[in-house]
């Protein structure tokens, strides 16, 4: 056996001690840890795997291991008497380190045929052997600060077999004797694992086929124990099975389950556990539980939910599984591209900042409710489907730990059910917690349904309700426009929301649209990553929360331009407008970072004279974008203001686009210049040859693109 780094794995100075090693997996464990270095004790009655008779078969071991220059000493105690076993190991070595419990009998009967005896002996031999042993080997171990421990189980306890109750009973009962062993060990480095071998033994004979039987070797097993007892090895609590040169972890799983009641004051009843078993059985979302704590830990959620009245009526649980293609798919259905080189982080898995758009956590709620009925069970009295269900308002907000793939479980609750008389507006709030149980994302969705008010609903919403921002009343701060593409719904889709109003022109068409429209959410994603770039620079660690309203739909191919205005306490006010139309989309939105990060050298805000030079060239292109993209090329131009860059625009001219900056992708022409010489040369005081020559317009890139630029920067605008 050779560790990983290419050294043996030893064991000198160790004494281990085997129960029934007189043959099969006893015997060439022994041989293996005495090669090593161990002291072994070799325990074995000799007799058959019945439990009758007896032989010096111990004693031949021995002999081997001596022969090979090992050191071992025979022991013919019954495993019932485990202190006797202990303290020939004691007196010879004066310590036990490891302990093998491997000792076991047949006695296979059906059921009905099961003896008393049958049944004693099966498990003073198997339980009550391991646990004797155990128990003596205990103090030793523990005063040592260092034991390794092993209960031997088998396929016919974690399976079951025909024939074997006295015996299955008896290797499953050594798995909870395990898991209990290596939890009170655990303080002490007193670990204890579990072995299910499947083997050639004198047990086994005659009942495996030959051809398996003969390529059981004994031997391919021992090696897995080895590693198993080494002080290397960390596990404790495993159960290992191993089979013909092959091994693999063995665990339980348990379902996700289903609540049987709807509120904590109600009885369970059969005829609930008979409508709800399909859930109760369901193993699709199943998970491992490393301790009791974490299932007591989930009962008591179940309890606090059903306290709270958050019950299977008005309350879903769902996992939610992603990982980073997941990630990916959804940045780029919200806009983010490789010509934007920041956008990477968002794109490439093995980006060294590879994270996720915080708006990607609106998912898990928002498919939870789109899979359920959560929606039709908060107004019973209504009848509608997808032609009448729009989106309201959304918030999302992110918390400490926020995982780039993993599963989710996600809590959906209707917390507020308004009556808008046009309609019913139910508000869902959506909690998403990992897998270690840390609260991820909390999220509220407005779903307002068309034609099913005046039900003689409330009108106020409750106070838990996340509210909206009105804008400022001042100009914008920073403005920048992003060029949705035709296919943005159909891309964005693929990232779960299904709805055919995005996508079908027919049905789109019976909800009054005369071609599918973009989703709300990601018009929103597009808006959030906007702000996202303007004041977090990029950086998704930052973004603390955001709320929008959905005023108008956008449809697929036009031009958002999202207007920010930076407020006290990290918030930044947003609202997104169609420019082909002048149509505000998002209202009262905002976002709220737990840091603000201005770009190098610049001041959101501040206001300059250039600015309306290009709120001229931003006109004159949206006049005649024909001309704008016959020039073909995106300019940079970087305005200075006491000496240093205040302000970035961006023409895009390609896309017949002007934004204040940062540059979305690459510039062909950059271009550096002060905010009074930027307007001296719009009004003609200023020539650019001139400007050039005298170091007051700095040009890096493509300087002859800059000649085209002449006629659009002519300006007639009161400065």
């Amino acid at each position: 056996m050779v560790s990983a780094d290419g050294n043996q794995l030893r064991y000198d100075g160790r004494v281990v001690v085997v129960t029934g090693a007189g043959a099969g997996l006893g015997r060439e464990y022994a041989l293996l840890f005495a090669s090593r270095g161990a002291k072994v004790v070799v325990n074995d009655l000799g007799g058959n795997f019945h439990g009758q008779g007896k032989s010096n078969a111990a004693d031949k071991v021995v002999e081997e291991i001596r022969a090979a220059g090992g050191t071992a000493l025979a022991d013919y105690n019954s495993v019932v008497d485990g202190e006797k076993i202990v303290q020939t190991a004691m007196e010879a070595f004066g310590r036990i380190d490891v302990l093998i419990n491997n000792a076991g009998i047949l006695r296979d009967r059906s059921l009905a045929r099961i003896s008393d005896e049958d049944w004693n002996l099966i498990h003073d031999v198997h339980m009550k052997g391991s646990f004797m042993t155990t128990r003596a080997a205990w103090p030793i171990m523990k005063k040592q600060n260092y034991g390794r421990i092993i209960m031997t189980s088998s396929n016919s306890g974690v399976y079951g077999n025909f024939g074997q109750a006295n015996y299955s009973a008896a290797k499953l009962g050594l798995v909870g004797l395990a898991n209990t062993v290596a939890i009170e060990g655990q303080k002490n480095n007193i670990h204890c694992n579990v072995i299910v071998p499947t083997a050639a033994s004198r047990m086994t004979e005659g009942i495996l086929p030959d051809i398996l039987f003969n390529e059981l070797k004994p031997k391919l097993i021992a090696p897995v124990v080895a590693y198993l007892c080494h002080e290397s090895n960390e596990d404790n609590g495993a159960i290992i099975e191993s089979a013909a040169g092959w091994a693999t972890k063995v665990h339980f799983v348990r379902g996700k389950g289903s609540v049987l009641r709807t509120s904590i004051d109600e009885d369970v009843t059969p005829e609930y556990v008979r409508n709800v078993w399909d859930k109760v059985t369901d193993m699709s979302e199943a998970k491992h539980l490393n301790a009791i704590g974490e299932a007591s830990l989930s009962l008591v959620g179940v309890l606090e939910k059903l306290r709270e009245g958050k019950s299977a009526e008005n309350s879903i649980s769902d996992t939610f599984k992603f990982n980073y293609k997941d990630v990916i798919l959804y940045a780029l259905g919200v806009g983010a591209t490789v010509t934007d080189e920041s956008d990477l982080r968002f794109l490439y898995e093995n980006h060294p900042d590879f994270s996720v758009l915080p708006t990607f956590f609106i998912l898990p709620g928002l498919l939870s409710v789109m899979g359920s009925d959560l929606t039709a069970k908060a107004i019973p009295h209504a009848k509608f489907d997808l032609t009448n269900i729009l989106h309201g308002e959304q918030y999302i907000e992110l918390f400490d730990s926020v995982p780039t793939d993993g599963v989710l479980t996600t809590t959906t609750t209707v917390i507020d059910v308004l009556d808008k008389k046009s309609g019913a507006l139910v508000v869902t709030q959506s909690e998403s917690f990992d897998e270690n149980g840390a609260l991820v994302a909390r999220g509220q969705s407005s779903t307002f349904v068309v034609g099913v008010g005046n039900f003689g609903g409330k009108a106020k919403a409750s106070p838990e309700v996340k509210t909206l921002v009105p804008n400022p009343k001042r100009s914008p701060d920073a403005s920048v426009q992003i060029k949705t593409t035709r296919d943005q719904a159909a891309l964005y889709r693929l990232s779960g929301d299904l709805n055919p109003m995005h996508i079908d022109p027919s049905f789109s068409a019976i909800a009054g649209y005369k071609v599918p429209i973009l989703h709300g959410l990601c018009t929103m994603g597009i808006s959030v990553k906007a702000v996202l770039k303007q004041y977090g620079n990029d950086d998704a660690s930052l973004f603390k929360a955001a709320k929008v309203r959905f005023s108008k739909p956008v449809l697929p191919g036009q031009t958002l331009r999202v207007d920010m205005w930076k407020e006290a306490n990290n918030r930044v006010c947003f609202r997104t407008v169609v420019v082909e139309t002048n149509t505000e989309v998002l209202s009262g939105a905002y976002v709220d970072f737990r840091k603000i990060v201005l770009k190098p050298n610049m001041t959101a805000g501040k206001s300059l004279q250039s600015d309306a030079v290009f709120a001229g060239i931003k006109d004159r292109v949206s006049e005649n974008e024909a001309k704008a993209k016959a020039i073909n090329a995106v300019f940079l131009y970087k305005i200075t203001d006491g000496g240093k860059v205040s302000k970035e625009w961006v023409l895009d001219l390609k896309n017949a686009k002007v934004y204040e900056g940062p540059v979305q992708g690459k510039a062909d022409t950059t271009m550096t210049i002060s905010d009074s010489d930027m307007v001296d040369l719009a009004l003609g005081k200023l020539q650019p040859q001139a400007a050039f020559m005298k170091g007051k317009l700095k040009i890096t890139g493509n300087i002859m693109l800059a000649q085209k630029l002449a006629p659009l920067l002519k300006t007639e605008a009161k400065l």
